[in-house]
């Protein structure tokens, strides 16, 4: 390629000459004929190979690969920690290993009855007394397995998801401890360390798996596409944005009307299911299962897999794992066999008695270590690289639009001005922190269609006041109502689901999203997909996703074409002003009635600053009340009908800009004493 030639590719140019290939093959690539290709790759691995101990070894590759697309629900997506993840995989191994074996035997009785003709027990005649024998189906006990592994993962989760970092690393590794702990302490239904023997090979129409390794590697794969699709479908969902949101800042994510408790739980709830199904697999395949199997080795194990491959990337923890896995079981063992023989040629005794394979654990340690530093994105990094604006994109002429030249979305504002004097009515509120007060019984009333700016120094109680209208923070004494209910007591998701939304002095947004992502987030509140919808992807669901699509391109419009040509770039890659008007975009989406925005024009330069001020009128217009926080004065006399001023957490003044600005307790609490007496 010429010189010339490159000049004319302009920053498309760079872009792809510092692109991985796998970004540079991605815009040429139809997705669904790569899917096609490795899945039929891997159902004619089997017949290819022909080799039982290398199909045995992809079987264990792919019920790794299950657990590892699990753990990367918690970890990936929503950002949670989880140093015990093996207990799940425990927990479901054993459900169908006490249910598939001879180990628990109880006295028969006719309450066995109706089981039996379930074809789920059956009765054994013995010397001492006939007993029952568990025969439950192996494709019963999947999903079973899975609600059961579920069901503990709430139970562990909602005494400790209110937990953050390293305290949740901490107490989910004590939790990976127990259960191995327990499944040795209790031989009655586990046989202890001893293991359970005799686990029931699966059977199909008749026909039982036996030690076979083909039919558990058809099911593994079988069970890995299912598990892949339903992450997919997850993540790209409103489900999966909340969770992205929570792992991207959980103050902005309670902002935007994510309830994070219930996302956490979730998100702990669908990775222990992932987990559970597979335990059934494997404890089936291997018919065995020992407290051993589930150490915390193996979590470890399956979050190097989820690091090396990709956080967040369900196709990249796949690969991962199927790598490692491979690694572990055939490159390792071919490795130590090539160094015996090197040993033996050069006459070196250390060599030819080396083996790799009992350092996995050092290997894979070296492994997470070496991606931490040089490549913390994974083999298929979760966000894909998207290539500089143009020349021309970047020095586009920016029209400013204002509602008067777009027709407002749909939902924004109030729409027609009615007479409400009082839509926020707040009343003696007082915030506390130990010993320092905060607010002091601040009282502040904003008409509906009005626009009120708060100001005063730095720590005079404004973020704070912010912060307990939209229940951030708690507050000590008084009330807030707003559209003439209480909302003193609501929590940050609650108080959205209410219509107010709101900014934050410093930045707030989901930095790893895109725009699109971010302003999307912000509509959580007013969709209603759940988990099952977002799996099932049906008409209706599929179709709110779309037209909660075209309604934050259309907020976006507001903001002329600063941010649609950037629609699919992550934000940390915008710049301040555009950041900023992402997260107003952001909280226009949520359909307030009531916008606070907090410093919005902080670090813009005149001419952004004028523009903003000039779209925040046009919000007005259109029917939103607005209270903003703001210390340039010249935004304030051109927005506002009131301020208030705010000391020391206390109310000094209030009134219109102009009289605001004469007040003598303003001018002492800006520039000191001796200026007001001068």
């Amino acid at each position: 390629m010429t010189e010339r030639e490159r000049g004319m590719l302009g920053p498309s140019y760079a872009w792809l000459r510092q692109a991985s290939p796998i970004q540079r093959l991605a815009p040429y690539v139809n997705p669904r004929v790569v899917i096609a290709c490795v899945l039929i790759a891997a159902l004619a691995f089997p017949p290819i190979v022909r080799n039982d101990g290398d199909i045995d070894a992809a079987a264990n590759a792919l019920s790794f690969a299950a657990l590892a697309l699990g753990l990367n629900i918690v970890v990936g997506f929503a950002g949670l920690l989880d140093l015990g993840y093996a207990a799940f995989f425990a927990i479901g191994a054993y459900t169908y290993g006490a249910l598939a074996s001879y180990q628990i035997q109880p006295a028969w009785s006719g309450f066995w009855e109706p089981f039996r003709w379930l074809d789920l027990v059956s009765r054994l005649h013995q010397a001492g007394g006939d007993t029952v024998h568990f025969q439950v189906s192996f494709w019963l006990m999947l999903p079973i397995s899975a609600a059961v592994a579920a069901f503990f993962g709430v139970l562990f989760g909602a005494p400790t998801l209110r937990l953050k970092g390293d305290y949740l690393a901490i107490v989910t590794l004590g939790f990976g401890e127990i259960v191995p702990i327990v499944a040795r302490n209790t031989p009655a239904i586990t046989n202890g360390a001893a293991g359970l023997n005799g686990v029931a090979a699966p059977q199909l129409f008749g026909w039982s798996f036996g030690i076979d390794a083909t039919p558990y590697y058809y099911v593994g794969v079988a069970l890995v596409a299912f598990l892949i699709l339903t992450s997919t479908r997850l993540k790209f969902s409103r489900v999966g944005r909340a969770w992205m949101a929570i792992r991207e800042d959980e103050i902005a994510a309670a902002a935007m009307g994510v309830n994070r408790v219930r996302f956490k739980l979730l998100a702990f709830a669908i990775g222990a299911a992932f987990a559970g199904a597979t335990g059934t697999l494997y404890v089936a395949k291997l018919q065995t299962a020992t407290p051993e199997m589930f150490m915390f080795p193996v979590s470890v194990m399956i979050l190097v897999m989820i690091v090396f491959g990709g956080i967040g990337s369900v196709w990249g923890v796949v690969v991962g794992a199927v790598i490692l896995q491979i690694l572990q079981s055939w490159f390792l063992e071919d490795l130590s066999q090539w160094l015996h023989a090197l040993g033996r040629l050069i006459d070196v005794a250390w060599l030819q008695r080396v083996e790799l394979a009992p350092s996995i654990e050092l290997i894979f340690g070296t492994i997470l270590v070496f991606m931490m530093l040089y490549r913390r994105q994974g083999l298929i990094p979760a966000v894909r690289a998207m290539p500089a604006l143009t020349l021309a994109e970047q020095t586009a002429h920016v029209t400013r639009i204002g509602t008067g030249e777009i027709a407002a979305p749909a939902g924004l504002g109030d729409g027609e001005r009615r007479e409400d004097p009082k839509l926020l009515d707040i009343a003696g509120l007082t915030v506390r922190f130990g010993g320092l007060v905060a607010l002091r019984s601040v009282a502040l009333t904003v008409p509906a269609h009005g626009v009120v700016a708060v100001i005063g120094p730095n720590g005079s109680g404004k973020s704070t006041l912010f912060n307990a209208m939209t229940g951030l923070v708690p507050a000590d004494a008084g009330t807030i109502r707003f559209a003439g209910a209480d909302i003193t007591r609501l929590p940050p998701h609650r108080v959205l689901e209410r219509g107010i939304a709101r900014t934050f002095q410093n930045l707030r947004l989901f930095p790893s999203l895109s725009v699109l992502e971010n302003v999307m987030i912000g509509m959580h509140a007013r969709l209603q997909t759940g988990p099952v919808g977002a799996l099932l992807r049906l008409p209706a669901t599929r179709r709110e996703e779309e037209e909660a699509r075209e309604r934050a391109r259309e907020i976006l419009r507001l903001f002329g074409n600063r941010l649609l040509p950037r629609l699919d770039h992550v934000v940390s890659s915008l710049s301040y002003a555009n950041r900023r008007r992402v997260e107003i975009a952001r909280a226009l989406a949520a359909r307030p009635r009531l916008l606070l925005l907090d410093e919005p024009t902080a670090g813009m330069n005149p001419a952004e600053t004028l523009e903003l001020a000039e779209q925040i009128k046009s919000f007005n217009r259109i029917g939103l009340t607005i209270v903003l926080i703001e210390h340039k004065l010249d935004v304030v006399v051109n927005l506002a009908e009131r301020v208030v001023v705010l000391d020391h957490g206390e109310k000094i003044a209030e009134g219109t800009p102009d009289a605001v600005r004469r007040d003598d307790e303003v001018v002492r609490a800006y520039l000191g004493r001796s200026a007001a007496v001068a």
